[in-house]
């Protein structure tokens, strides 16, 4: 029989987290209306380096492999992506949820979130850009990639339109 990602603890739950607005809403929306007390969250962020990659420290060295500014610019972004993962579990403790946060490699964030998806996790919660058709097209999803590929419930939270549209009344 297989394994629906519930136990006798609680449901695992994944839920991709970059700290954006757009995966804020997503864990507020998560803690709103599906967290049962004993469901274990687990925050996976999946770093993308392209500031790393045109960073203008590589405009001096396109032609010339410079190892002591890649080690450095490596470096940087290690500490970088250990801030985030700190800031992410306090955002955690601040909800009071049991679970953890987890860096991943991946060469794109929605392949990085099923990597991270075992037999044993019970849901996935993404948030959503709000893409249009076309820049989807173009651009691709996170979320439709994990739609399409997770074995587990997939939801999706959109974003927050009307909340937007009040906050710039008031600005």
């Amino acid at each position: 029989m297989a394994d629906s990602g519930a136990s006798a603890e609680g449901l695992k739950v994944v839920i991709a987290y970059d700290g954006s607005a757009n995966s804020e809403n997503a864990l507020d929306w998560y803690v709103k209306n599906v967290h049962k007390p004993g469901n274990s969250v687990t925050l996976i962020h999946v770093p993308e380096l392209n500031d790393m990659l045109h960073s203008t420290k590589w405009a001096n060295s396109v032609y010339v492999f410079d190892r002591e500014v890649l080690e450095a610019m490596l470096k940087d972004e290690q500490q970088r992506i250990q801030k985030d993962l700190e800031k992410f579990a306090d955002k955690l403790k601040s909800y009071g949820l049991g679970g953890k946060v987890k860096s991943v490699a991946a060469a794109k964030p929605g392949e990085g979130i099923i990597k991270e998806c075992g037999s044993d996790v019970g849901l996935v919660v993404v948030g959503s850009r709000g893409l249009g058709a076309v820049r989807r097209t173009i651009l691709g999803s996170v979320s439709d990639y994990v739609v399409h590929h997770s074995k587990c419930p997939v939801i999706v939270v959109k974003h927050d339109h009307h909340g937007h549209h009040e906050q710039q009344k008031k600005d």
